[in-house]
């Protein structure tokens, strides 16, 4: 029996797969339990309709990562941060992914995910760091952050 599976099941396939799988485990677990469905011609074609939308989905997302990649690498871009300084010319306190998306959305008018911002500890000394941003599983842009003495 041919069925298009509607979860991920561990060892039999993945969701928006088509198997033929034996009848007996196909009724029994994998319909019964709304795992999968029945491989009717309309099912199937309603999957790769599912399927085509997806892919558009995915090139749109990637189209508008790359503008914004490019937007945020332009070499006039550039985020500044001020915060106050000891002696030493250390930072009381730091600068994390949460102050650089609230910096970026201030000065350049972009809506950031803080979770996107790819920093491996807080930033604690002045100066200019490069900060990576995950915009996209394939586009990652370099932004430029200017911390300053306030």
């Amino acid at each position: 029996m041919k069925v298009i599976f509607v979860q991920d099941v561990k060892g039999k396939g993945k969701r928006g797969e088509v198997k033929d799988l034996p009848d007996g485990y196909a009724r029994n677990v994998l319909l019964k339990g709304k795992l999968a469905q029945e491989a009717t011609p309309q099912a199937i074609a309603a999957l790769r309709g599912q399927q085509k939308a997806q892919a558009r989905n995915e090139a749109e997302s990637l189209a508008e990562a790359q503008l914004l990649k490019t937007q945020l690498e332009a070499d006039s871009t550039q985020i500044e941060i001020r915060e106050k300084v000891g002696e030493d010319g250390r930072l009381f306190g730091a600068v994390n992914s949460k102050k650089i998306a609230e910096a970026v959305e201030k000065q350049l008018g972009l809506k950031l995910d803080k979770h996107k911002i790819v920093l491996e500890s807080p930033v604690r000394a002045l100066g200019i760091k490069d900060v990576p941003i995950k915009l996209h599983p394939q586009v990652t842009a370099t932004l430029k952050v200017k911390i300053s003495e306030s």
